[in-house]
C-alpha cells in the first residue's frame, strides 16, 4: 500500500460511496439515457438529471441545462475556447496556466485566428494581479481565462475580482477549476464566472475520465457533433444545452460517481476538506523551511492564498530522481513539469521541474511525517 500524495493529478483513494455508486450504475443503469422509452433508460436519464441538479446547486449555476458532462477538464476548456473565439478575437490569461489552456490558444494563434496576452500574477497581492489583467485587455478582448489555483505552486487567484472586472468590461470569463472544485468555495453567480471547467476526478472524487463544463453563456460552435437522442432528422447539431455539447452516449457510471462524490464533499464540508489538506501542506512547508537542502518556491503558505499543492526540490537532485527514490519507499508524488510550462518559467524551474506533493482528504499527518523521514534519508 503506497502513501498517495499525488491528488493534484487525480484523487487516488475514492470514497466507498463513489465506488458503490459506479458499481450500482453498471448493474442497474446499463441503459442508454434519452435514447429509449423503457423504464431502464428513463431511470438512467433521471440519475443524470439528479447529478446535474447537484452540480448546479454546488457551484451556483443558473439552470440545470447549463451543466455539461465532458471527458475531463481539458475537454471542457477546449469546448469553451473553440466554441467562443472567432477571427480577430483576443484572449487574456494568467502566467500560471496549464497546457489545457495554452495549447488550444497556441493552435488558434498559429492558425492566424486569435491572439492572446499573458497577464502577470502577483503572489499574495490580489489588487496587483487584477490590475495586470486589466492592463492586458484591449478593444478586441473577447475572453479572459484564469486558473483558480496553480497545479504547480498552489497560488489561488482572485477570480471573484477578475470576474467583476470582466463584467464591467463586458468580457466573457472562464475559470479552470481543475485544482479547486470541491476544495475551495466557488459560486459562479457571485463571482461573475461565465464558464466553469472542472476535473471531476480530482476534488469531486469521481472516476477518471469525468469532467464538467458549466456554461452560463451560449457557445457559438461545437468541437464534436453527433447523435443526441433528439431531433434526429435534423442534420444540424442542436443548439439547446446540454445536448449541443453532449454527442453520443455519456459516461453514466462516471456521472453517477460524480453525483456520489458531491454527496461526499458535502458530507465532509468543502471548507473542512480544504483546511485538512491545507494544514498538511502548511506543516510540510514549515518543516521544509528548517531543512537546508530543500528548495522552496513559495514565499509563504497562508490559508486560502494557497491550494493544497506544494512544490519543492532537493539540492543536487533532479526532481524525477527524487520522485523515483520516494517511489522505492512506497510514496507516490509527481515530478517534472506538470504540463504547465508558463508556471515553471515564472518561478525559474523550467530546467529542473519540481517535486509536487498534493495531499487529499484521506491523507494523514503520519503520512507526511513518513515523507519527511525518507527525504532526510535521501
Amino acid at each position: 500500500m503506497m502513501i498517495y500524495l499525488d491528488n493534484a493529478a487525480t484523487s487516488g483513494i475514492k470514497p466507498s460511496r463513489v465506488i458503490n455508486s459506479v458499481e450500482y450504475a453498471l448493474k442497474k443503469h446499463s441503459a442508454n439515457p434519452g435514447r429509449s422509452g423503457h423504464r431502464l433508460s428513463m431511470d438512467a436519464a433521471l440519475a443524470i438529471y439528479n447529478a446535474r441538479q447537484k452540480i448546479k446547486e454546488t457551484f451556483g449555476a443558473d439552470e440545470v441545462e447549463n451543466v455539461v458532462f465532458t471527458l475531463n477538464c481539458t475537454h471542457a476548456l477546449n469546448c469553451v475556447i473553440k466554441g467562443i473565439l472567432r477571427s480577430g478575437d483576443h484572449v487574456v490569461l494568467s502566467d500560471l496556466e496549464h497546457n489545457a489552456v495554452m495549447r488550444p490558444l497556441e493552435k488558434l494563434k498559429n492558425d492566424g485566428t486569435t491572439t492572446y496576452t499573458i497577464a502577470e500574477t502577483f503572489e499574495g497581492d490580489d489588487d496587483a494581479t487584477v490590475k495586470s489583467f486589466e492592463s492586458a485587455i484591449n478593444n478586441n478582448t473577447r475572453l479572459v481565462i484564469c486558473t483558480h489555483a496553480s497545479n504547480v505552486f498552489g497560488n489561488v487567484q482572485p477570480i471573484g475580482k477578475i470576474g467583476e472586472l470582466c463584467r464591467k468590461r463586458n468580457i466573457l470569463f472562464a475559470v479552470d477549476a481543475a485544482q479547486s472544485a470541491g476544495v475551495l468555495p466557488i459560486d459562479m453567480q457571485k463571482m461573475n464566472i461565465d464558464f466553469l471547467c472542472i476535473a471531476a476526478h480530482k476534488g469531486l472524487y469521481a472516476p477518471m475520465g469525468t469532467g464538467i463544463l458549466i456554461a452560463r453563456k451560449p457557445l457559438k460552435s461545437t468541437i464534436i457533433e453527433g447523435g443526441t437522442g433528439t431531433d434526429s432528422f435534423n442534420l444540424n447539431q442542436p443548439t439547446d444545452m446540454p445536448e449541443m455539447l453532449e454527442s453520443g452516449t455519456v459516461n453514466l457510471p462516471g456521472i453517477c460517481g460524480i453525483s456520489a462524490g458531491i454527496d461526499f464533499i458535502k458530507s465532509r464540508g468543502i471548507k473542512n476538506i480544504y483546511l485538512h489538506e491545507y494544514e498538511l501542506c502548511h506543516y510540510l512547508f514549515e518543516r521544509f523551511m528548517g531543512m537546508q537542502n530543500v528548495i522552496l518556491y513559495n514565499k509563504s503558505f497562508r490559508p486560502f492564498e494557497k491550494a493544497p499543492v506544494l512544490s519543492f526540490n532537493l539540492k543536487g537532485f533532479d526532481s524525477t530522481e527524487v520522485a523515483a527514490r520516494l517511489n522505492d519507499y512506497g510514496i507516490a508524488v509527481r515530478a517534472g513539469f506538470h504540463c504547465a510550462p508558463s508556471a515553471h518559467n515564472k518561478y525559474g524551474t523550467q530546467d529542473v521541474g519540481t517535486v509536487r506533493v498534493s495531499p487529499g482528504i484521506m491523507t494523514k499527518k503520519e503520512d507526511v511525517n513518513y515523507l519527511l523521514k525518507i527525504l532526510k534519508k535521501i
